[in-house]
């Protein structure tokens, strides 16, 4: 299993379906786990999904509209039934109000350290051993931000390079730790002997309309999770209530050179799914997945340089 992975826990949009959940995503990464937009039902499917409440460690939330918010009280109290330390919380400021009445929605023994974070604007909103993670306005009738986690980029070390300086056996480990070493008489460093390597990018872009911010959170991105609530023959139902079609979706990510594009939250009116996939791949070459409730997408791998 891929230690950085997507697990969809709800493609829903509004209403949920026989098939669909409220939404709900879970990024895991590495050590960190964070919780998107849990709607309704969410703690349910993280049982589903066989992910145990002490994988999460941030909440991360969009907007406080109902299925991207109503799963909170139950995912708050199950992390302090299951005795899991500290949490941290993000959500746009505006809606402190929201959150708090979510968060003690009933009587419960609280035991994790739930640290609230609110987004006051645009700009990193945290920092840790995962990189940072950003938040940007969008465009949708409330307030609602999205979010791009940035790995840091970095050195890496490559074979013929070591080879060709006579860096071998413990001394790499050397090198990686003093970043310089005495190899036969010479000074060797590590930017002779490596090539830098971009970190990873993942872009979750939910209810908005068409807007510059969608882009720039997009750029770059190895995944790219966001909303296709309609498809482009309701594009002006799309409009009128904030939200993208699957082919404005593709072309977000196909402007902003997106690895996989993740395309979720859909609208109960529809139920054939290749019509996403179909509208999305005319527009974006890339890898396209239509998610589905409890699928696990892997963050596609670094191109390692040669």
């Amino acid at each position: 299993m891929s230690n950085r992975e997507l697990v969809v826990l709800g493609t829903g949009s509004q209403v949920p379906s026989r098939a669909r959940n409220h939404n709900g995503y879970l990024l895991r990464w590495d050590s960190e786990g964070l919780l998107f937009d849990p709607g309704e039902g969410t703690q349910r499917q993280l049982t589903f999904a066989g992910v145990p409440a002490s994988a999460v460690t941030r909440l991360c939330l969009t907007h406080f509209h109902g299925d991207h918010c109503l799963g909170v009280p139950g995912v708050v109290q199950r992390l302090s039934l299951d005795g899991v330390r500290r949490v941290r919380a993000h959500y746009p400021a505006s809606g402190r109000e929201y959150f708090a009445r979510l968060r003690h929605a009933s009587v419960f023994h609280e035991v994790t350290d739930l640290v609230e974070e609110p987004v006051t604007g645009a700009g990193v909103v945290a920092r840790g051993e995962f990189g940072e993670l950003h938040a940007l306005p969008l465009d949708h009738p409330v307030e609602t931000v999205g979010y791009r986690l940035v790995e840091p980029d970095r050195r890496t070390l490559l074979p013929r390079l070591l080879e060709r300086h006579g860096v071998r056996g413990p001394e790499v480990g050397r090198l990686k730790r003093d970043g310089v070493i005495t190899v036969g008489g010479h000074t060797v460093t590590e930017a002779e002997v490596s090539a830098p390597m971009p970190g990873q990018r993942v872009a979750f872009v939910m209810d908005t309309r068409l807007c510059d911010n969608a882009f720039a959170l997009a750029a770059g991105a190895n995944l790219l999770v966001i909303e296709a609530t309609f498809l482009d023959s309701e594009r002006e139902l799309a409009g009128r209530y904030g939200h993208l079609t699957a082919r404005q979706a593709a072309r977000v990510a196909a402007e902003s050179g997106v690895g996989t594009l993740v395309l979720t939250h859909f609208s109960q009116r529809y139920a054939d799914m290749g019509a996403f996939r179909n509208e999305a791949s005319e527009v974006f070459g890339g890898g396209i997945v239509v998610a589905r409730d409890l699928a696990r997408v892997p963050v596609p791998r670094r191109r390692r340089p040669e």
